[in-house]
Protein backbone atom coordinates (compact mmCIF):
# COMPACT_ATOMS: atom_id res chain seq x y z
CA UNK A 1 0.00 0.00 0.00
CA UNK A 2 1.46 3.49 -0.59
CA UNK A 3 0.07 6.51 1.40
CA UNK A 4 0.57 10.28 0.21
CA UNK A 5 0.16 13.07 2.93
CA UNK A 6 0.04 16.25 1.25
CA UNK A 7 1.44 18.99 4.19
CA UNK A 8 2.80 22.12 4.93
CA UNK A 9 4.68 20.49 8.02
CA UNK A 10 6.40 17.22 6.63
CA UNK A 11 8.67 17.15 9.39
CA UNK A 12 5.83 16.79 12.40
CA UNK A 13 5.56 13.45 10.67
CA UNK A 14 9.04 12.16 11.72
CA UNK A 15 8.18 11.18 15.39
CA UNK A 16 5.06 9.19 14.83
CA UNK A 17 6.09 7.47 11.50
CA UNK A 18 9.19 6.26 13.35
CA UNK A 19 8.29 4.19 15.62
CA UNK A 20 5.87 0.77 16.50
CA UNK A 21 4.01 -0.48 14.05
CA UNK A 22 3.88 1.81 11.93
CA UNK A 23 7.91 1.76 11.25
CA UNK A 24 7.73 -2.14 11.56
CA UNK A 25 5.39 -2.00 8.29
CA UNK A 26 7.68 0.38 6.26
CA UNK A 27 10.64 -1.84 7.22
CA UNK A 28 8.93 -4.65 5.89
CA UNK A 29 7.53 -2.68 3.07
CA UNK A 30 3.87 -3.73 3.44
CA UNK A 31 3.50 0.42 3.34
CA UNK A 32 4.69 3.14 1.86
CA UNK A 33 4.17 6.85 3.17
CA UNK A 34 5.46 9.72 1.28
CA UNK A 35 5.36 13.07 2.31
CA UNK A 36 4.90 16.44 0.21
CA UNK A 37 5.61 19.64 1.09
CA UNK A 38 2.75 21.78 -0.21
CA UNK A 39 4.97 25.22 0.15
CA UNK A 40 7.20 23.50 -2.61
CA UNK A 41 4.20 24.00 -5.06
CA UNK A 42 3.75 27.81 -4.59
CA UNK A 43 4.79 29.63 -7.29
CA UNK A 44 5.05 33.14 -5.55
CA UNK A 45 8.80 34.04 -4.54
CA UNK A 46 7.46 34.53 -0.84
CA UNK A 47 6.40 30.47 -1.42
CA UNK A 48 2.67 31.99 0.21
CA UNK A 49 0.06 29.26 0.27
CA UNK A 50 -2.32 30.75 1.82
CA UNK A 51 -4.82 34.17 1.67
CA UNK A 52 -7.43 36.00 2.84
CA UNK A 53 -11.07 35.22 2.93
CA UNK A 54 -13.18 36.96 0.52
CA UNK A 55 -15.68 38.93 1.90
CA UNK A 56 -13.89 38.78 5.36
CA UNK A 57 -13.18 37.22 8.82
CA UNK A 58 -10.49 35.63 10.45
CA UNK A 59 -7.50 33.47 9.68
CA UNK A 60 -6.18 32.81 6.49
CA UNK A 61 -7.45 30.03 3.65
CA UNK A 62 -5.14 28.10 1.51
CA UNK A 63 -5.22 28.45 -1.95
CA UNK A 64 -6.24 26.91 -4.96
CA UNK A 65 -3.10 27.09 -6.94
CA UNK A 66 -0.52 25.18 -4.52
CA UNK A 67 -2.62 22.36 -3.61
CA UNK A 68 -4.21 21.77 -7.03
CA UNK A 69 -0.29 21.20 -8.36
CA UNK A 70 0.77 18.98 -5.47
CA UNK A 71 -1.84 16.73 -5.89
CA UNK A 72 -1.44 16.48 -9.64
CA UNK A 73 2.24 15.88 -9.11
CA UNK A 74 1.78 13.25 -6.48
CA UNK A 75 -0.62 11.42 -8.05
CA UNK A 76 1.95 10.93 -11.13
CA UNK A 77 4.26 9.30 -9.27
CA UNK A 78 1.91 6.09 -9.20
CA UNK A 79 0.37 3.61 -11.71
CA UNK A 80 -1.88 3.54 -8.95
CA UNK A 81 -4.96 6.38 -8.81
CA UNK A 82 -5.40 7.50 -5.25
CA UNK A 83 -8.19 7.63 -3.20
CA UNK A 84 -7.95 11.31 -2.20
CA UNK A 85 -8.76 12.12 1.60
CA UNK A 86 -9.22 15.92 2.45
CA UNK A 87 -9.03 16.31 6.19
CA UNK A 88 -11.46 18.55 7.75
CA UNK A 89 -13.38 19.29 10.58
CA UNK A 90 -16.44 18.68 9.02
CA UNK A 91 -16.31 15.76 6.96
CA UNK A 92 -17.56 12.22 7.35
CA UNK A 93 -16.42 10.63 10.66
CA UNK A 94 -13.73 8.51 10.76
CA UNK A 95 -14.21 5.12 13.04
CA UNK A 96 -13.26 1.30 12.44
CA UNK A 97 -15.07 0.62 9.88
CA UNK A 98 -13.59 3.36 7.37
CA UNK A 99 -10.05 2.41 8.53
CA UNK A 100 -10.89 -0.88 7.34
CA UNK A 101 -12.12 0.38 4.33
CA UNK A 102 -9.26 2.51 3.77
CA UNK A 103 -6.96 -0.28 4.23
CA UNK A 104 -8.28 -2.40 1.62
CA UNK A 105 -7.27 0.45 -0.90
CA UNK A 106 -3.85 0.00 -2.93
CA UNK A 107 -3.44 4.07 -2.39
CA UNK A 108 -4.40 7.11 -0.39
CA UNK A 109 -3.79 11.03 -0.76
CA UNK A 110 -4.65 12.47 2.56
CA UNK A 111 -4.55 16.27 2.69
CA UNK A 112 -3.83 17.97 5.70
CA UNK A 113 -4.73 21.45 5.65
CA UNK A 114 -3.84 24.38 8.15
CA UNK A 115 -5.17 27.55 8.87
CA UNK A 116 -8.81 28.63 8.56
CA UNK A 117 -9.78 26.22 6.17
CA UNK A 118 -9.61 25.35 2.45
CA UNK A 119 -10.59 26.70 -0.45
CA UNK A 120 -13.88 25.40 -1.29
CA UNK A 121 -13.11 24.63 -4.89
CA UNK A 122 -9.87 22.59 -3.79
CA UNK A 123 -13.08 19.62 -2.57
CA UNK A 124 -14.92 20.57 -5.32
CA UNK A 125 -12.14 20.37 -8.14
CA UNK A 126 -10.42 17.18 -7.03
CA UNK A 127 -13.50 15.20 -5.62
CA UNK A 128 -12.24 14.72 -2.22
CA UNK A 129 -13.52 12.87 0.01
CA UNK A 130 -14.10 15.32 3.81
CA UNK A 131 -12.87 12.75 6.61
CA UNK A 132 -12.85 13.86 10.32
CA UNK A 133 -11.66 12.31 13.07
CA UNK A 134 -13.75 14.01 15.87
CA UNK A 135 -16.03 16.51 16.61
CA UNK A 136 -13.25 18.83 17.53
CA UNK A 137 -10.68 21.63 15.80
CA UNK A 138 -7.51 21.38 15.72
CA UNK A 139 -4.68 23.57 14.39
CA UNK A 140 -4.03 21.41 11.30
CA UNK A 141 -4.90 18.41 9.66
CA UNK A 142 -1.71 16.89 10.28
CA UNK A 143 -2.70 15.28 13.57
CA UNK A 144 -5.71 13.27 12.11
CA UNK A 145 -3.55 12.38 9.40
CA UNK A 146 -1.05 10.54 11.88
CA UNK A 147 -4.01 9.39 13.34
CA UNK A 148 -5.60 7.93 10.25
CA UNK A 149 -2.14 6.63 8.85
CA UNK A 150 -2.16 4.52 12.41
CA UNK A 151 -5.45 2.97 12.55
CA UNK A 152 -4.80 1.79 8.71
CA UNK A 153 -1.55 0.37 8.98
CA UNK A 154 -2.40 -1.69 11.81
CA UNK A 155 -4.79 -3.75 9.73
CA UNK A 156 -2.90 -4.12 6.75
CA UNK A 157 -1.97 -8.10 6.72
CA UNK A 158 1.41 -8.45 8.50
CA UNK A 159 1.50 -5.58 10.03
CA UNK A 160 0.76 -6.98 13.44
CA UNK A 161 2.51 -9.80 15.25
CA UNK A 162 -0.42 -11.90 15.53
CA UNK A 163 -3.01 -11.29 12.61
CA UNK A 164 -6.21 -12.10 14.67
CA UNK A 165 -5.11 -9.22 17.27
CA UNK A 166 -7.15 -6.42 15.02
CA UNK A 167 -10.22 -8.83 14.36
CA UNK A 168 -10.20 -8.51 18.44
CA UNK A 169 -9.73 -4.56 18.73
CA UNK A 170 -12.47 -2.22 20.26
CA UNK A 171 -14.77 -1.81 17.39
CA UNK A 172 -14.30 -4.63 15.05
CA UNK A 173 -17.39 -6.48 16.08
CA UNK A 174 -19.20 -3.21 16.78
CA UNK A 175 -18.53 -3.21 20.92
CA UNK A 176 -15.72 -2.20 22.78
CA UNK A 177 -13.42 -4.87 23.69
CA UNK A 178 -13.01 -7.43 26.63
CA UNK A 179 -11.16 -6.64 29.30
CA UNK A 180 -7.21 -8.16 29.76
CA UNK A 181 -5.10 -9.52 32.40
CA UNK A 182 -1.77 -10.41 32.97
CA UNK A 183 0.28 -11.87 35.70
CA UNK A 184 0.71 -11.78 38.61
CA UNK A 185 -2.86 -13.53 39.31
CA UNK A 186 -3.10 -11.32 42.58
CA UNK A 187 -1.74 -7.86 42.93
CA UNK A 188 -3.16 -5.36 45.23
CA UNK A 189 -6.43 -7.62 46.67
CA UNK A 190 -7.10 -7.60 42.39
CA UNK A 191 -7.82 -11.38 41.40
CA UNK A 192 -7.48 -12.41 37.55
CA UNK A 193 -11.25 -13.86 37.38
CA UNK A 194 -11.43 -17.81 37.41
CA UNK A 195 -12.81 -18.42 34.45
CA UNK A 196 -9.33 -17.50 32.70
CA UNK A 197 -7.04 -19.39 34.84
CA UNK A 198 -9.12 -22.39 34.04
CA UNK A 199 -7.89 -23.36 30.62
CA UNK A 200 -11.66 -23.76 29.14
CA UNK A 201 -11.55 -22.00 26.05
CA UNK A 202 -15.44 -22.11 25.64
CA UNK A 203 -15.73 -20.81 28.94
CA UNK A 204 -13.46 -17.84 28.02
CA UNK A 205 -15.06 -17.11 24.80
CA UNK A 206 -18.63 -17.06 26.42
CA UNK A 207 -17.03 -14.73 29.39
CA UNK A 208 -15.30 -12.36 27.12
CA UNK A 209 -17.94 -11.60 24.56
CA UNK A 210 -20.55 -10.96 28.25
CA UNK A 211 -17.90 -8.59 28.96
CA UNK A 212 -16.98 -6.96 25.86
CA UNK A 213 -21.10 -6.47 25.50
CA UNK A 214 -21.79 -5.18 29.35
CA UNK A 215 -18.15 -2.68 29.01
CA UNK A 216 -20.36 -1.01 25.66
CA UNK A 217 -23.42 -1.06 27.63
CA UNK A 218 -21.89 0.99 30.66
CA UNK A 219 -19.25 3.23 28.65
CA UNK A 220 -20.43 3.20 24.81
CA UNK A 221 -24.31 2.27 25.04
CA UNK A 222 -24.63 4.27 21.42
CA UNK A 223 -22.86 1.46 20.01
CA UNK A 224 -25.29 -1.05 20.56
CA UNK A 225 -28.13 1.60 18.92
Amino acid sequence: MRIDVLTLFPDMFASPLGFSIVKRAQDRQLVNIVLSNIRDFAKNSYKKVDDKPYGGGAGMVLMCQPVFDCIENVQKQDENPGRVILLTPGGKKFDQKLAQDFANEKRLILIAGHYEGFDERIRIGTNAEEVSIGDYVLSGGELAAMVIIDAVVRLLPGALGDDDSAACDSFSDGLLEYPHYTRPEVFRDMKVPDVLLSGNHKDIENWRKQQSLEKTKQQRPDLLK
